[in-house]
């Protein structure tokens, strides 16, 4: 793909559109829940890496945040960085909120207990996600997440709850 596309952003450069789609689904998706945004943003077919086996990337997504924002009703992510090259940008942010609600799926283990009851604590946690765009939509999704932090900062592992910096 060239630096310019002949998509309905023609003339945008394409690395700052993918960097646009990115602030959207998290700004708009998960900080606001405008999930309704979603078919807008992401590709159905999208290649999650974590969850290679997903039929409905759209509806998996929606569920995600839905499943985030029952569990943390003042979820937020900020983003810290943002690098873009050619089809991809990689972007660091740090997940914060208060657990209010249950914990479940999909972003509990399926062997796993069904939902983690509200511990009332806060949270912050880092992630990274490397997005792959076409046309304005993510099409291809790597993720990380510090979910030995997470855990830890609601109290379901031993030792200190401990805050990344």
């Amino acid at each position: 793909m060239s630096a310019v596309d002949s998509g309905p952003d023609a003339g945008l450069d394409v690395v700052a559109r993918n960097k646009e789609t990115a602030r959207r689904v998290f700004e708009e998706c998960f900080n606001l829940g405008h999930v309704d945004l979603l078919p807008q943003l992401v590709a159905v077919e999208t290649r999650d890496h974590q969850h290679p086996d997903e039929p409905d990337f759209v509806d998996h997504l929606r569920a995600v945040i839905l499943a985030m924002r029952t569990a943390f009703p003042d979820l937020h992510f900020t983003i810290t960085q943002v690098i873009g090259e050619g089809d991809w940008v990689a972007t660091h942010s740090v997940m914060t909120g208060t657990h209010l609600g249950p914990l479940g799926a999909p972003l509990t283990p399926a062997d796993g207990p069904p939902s983690i009851p509200p511990t009332g604590r806060t949270i912050r946690v880092p992630h990274m996600h490397m997005i792959r765009s076409v046309d304005g939509k993510g099409v291809e999704l790597l993720h990380l997440m510090d979910s030995f932090a997470l855990m830890k900062q609601l109290g379901l592992l031993p030792g200190p709850a401990a805050r990344p910096s």
